[in-house]
C-alpha cells in the first residue's frame, strides 16, 4: 500500500515516543543528527552522479526522513511543526516566483534573468548579500556562493579573460611566498589561488565541487589500476620510483581510455 507524507509523521512520531520509542532516536538532539543530515545530503549527491536512480529514490527518502526528525525535535520543544515547514517553504516559493504565481506580473522566459530577479528579491531581505551562506559549507562550495553573492551587486569580472590574468598574478605571488618560506604567506595565497579558481570556475558555467568530485572519481579509478599493475609486475616491492609510477599512470589513462 502506498504512503504519504502522514504516515512518515506518524513513524516518527512513534520513533520519539517516550514510552514505546525507539532508545536511540529518543537519545538524539539537532546537534547530533545534523552530521547524518549532511551524510544524507551527500548521498542524494552520489546517486545523481551515478545516475543509480533507484537508489536516488532511497537516498531522498533518506533525506526526507531527516527534515522530518528535525521538525519533531522542534515541534516537541514548542519551536514549530512540520506543516510550519511546509508553510514557510510554500510562502518562500510564491514570493520569489512572482512571474509565476502573481498574474499581474511580467512573465520572464530568461532563466539568467529570473536568476538575477531572484537573487535581487533574497538581498531585500539581508544586511549583507553573504547573509544566508551557510558557515558549515563545505570551503569550496562558500567560496563559489561568496563569489556568486558579490556579482550580484556588480563586484565581478566582465568575463572570463582577466579571471586568467589574476590567476597568473597569484601564482606569483604564491611563488614569492614560497621562496619567503612564511608558512602565513603561503597559506594566505594557496587560500587567494583557490578563490580565483572557483571565479574561473564560475565564470566557466562549471560547478567546482561537481568538478573537483570527477577530478577525484578520476584520480581513484586511474591509481587503482596503478596499483594493480605495480603489485603484478614487482610483487616483492612495497613502494616504486617515479618514473616507473608514471609510467603506469599513463597506461592506467590508456586502459581507461582518458586523454587527459
Amino acid at each position: 500500500m502506498d504512503k504519504n507524507i502522514d504516515d512518515l509523521l506518524t513513524v516518527m512520531a512513534r520513533l520519539r515516543d517516550p514510552h514505546k520509542g525507539c532508545p536511540w532516536d529518543l537519545q538524539q538532539d539537532f546537534d547530533s543528527i545534523a552530521p547524518y543530515t549532511v551524510e544524507e545530503a551527500y548521498e542524494v549527491a552520489d546517486a545523481i552522479a551515478e545516475k543509480d536512480w533507484s537508489g536516488l529514490q532511497e537516498e531522498l527518502g533518506d533525506l526526507l526522513f531527516q527534515v522530518v526528525f528535525h521538525a519533531r525535535m522542534a515541534e516537541e520543544q514548542g519551536l514549530f511543526s512540520f506543516s510550519d515547514v511546509v508553510t514557510t517553504l510554500c510562502r518562500k516559493m510564491i514570493d520569489r516566483h512572482p512571474h509565476v504565481f502573481d498574474d499581474s506580473h511580467s512573465i520572464m522566459r530568461d532563466a539568467q534573468q529570473q536568476t538575477q530577479a531572484w537573487e535581487q528579491q533574497k538581498n531585500q531581505h539581508k544586511d549583507s548579500v553573504f547573509d544566508g551562506i551557510a558557515k558549515t559549507f563545505p570551503e569550496l562550495l562558500k567560496a563559489m556562493k561568496m563569489h556568486k553573492a558579490a556579482a550580484t551587486i556588480g563586484f565581478d569580472w566582465p568575463d572570463i579573460t582577466p579571471v586568467f590574468a589574476k590567476l597568473e598574478e597569484e601564482k606569483k605571488e604564491l611563488q614569492a611566498a614560497l621562496k619567503s618560506g612564511n608558512h602565513a604567506d603561503i597559506e594566505g595565497e594557496i587560500g587567494d589561488l583557490l578563490m580565483v579558481c572557483t571565479s574561473l570556475a564560475r565564470h566557466a558555467k562549471v560547478d567546482p565541487e561537481m568538478a573537483m568530485r570527477k577530478a577525484n572519481q578520476r584520480f581513484d579509478a586511474r591509481f587503482r589500476i596503478v596499483e594493480q599493475l605495480a603489485k603484478q609486475e614487482k610483487p616483492n616491492q612495497n613502494s616504486y620510483d617515479l618514473d616507473y609510477l608514471d609510467n603506469l599512470w599513463l597506461r592506467a589513462k590508456q586502459q581507461l581510455g582518458q586523454a587527459d
